[in-house]
């Protein structure tokens, strides 16, 4: 499994037009084969500031998301929205069976 997070903060006036923007790729990303999860929220401490959390079966489903027109749509948002844009990050992960309390 592919895990993948990421953050973006809106800049003074641009946050609905944002998270509006941010919630559309992640409906569009949710029907995609390949996407376990995908979600986006708003951060506890910086209400200007929306975190992504993302699942992906392999780095192929991964990279066919990344070269879907959505994506376009969403970057395009980062650029007329957004005051700062942290680095995406990729881990490759397994998922463990529950630990005992």
């Amino acid at each position: 499994m592919i895990i993948v997070t990421g953050s973006v903060t809106a800049k003074p006036g641009g946050f609905e037009a944002l998270f509006e923007a941010c919630r559309a790729h992640v409906a569009r990303s949710r029907t995609e084969d390949g996407c376990i999860s995908h979600a986006v929220r708003i951060d506890g401490e910086d209400p200007m500031k929306l975190v992504f959390f993302e699942e992906w079966r392999d780095m192929p489903a991964l990279r066919a998301h990344f070269a879907t027109p959505g994506i376009q749509e969403l970057f395009a948002a980062f650029r007329d929205h957004a005051g700062a844009s942290e680095q995406i990050t990729t881990y490759e992960a397994a998922k463990l069976p529950p630990v005992a309390g």
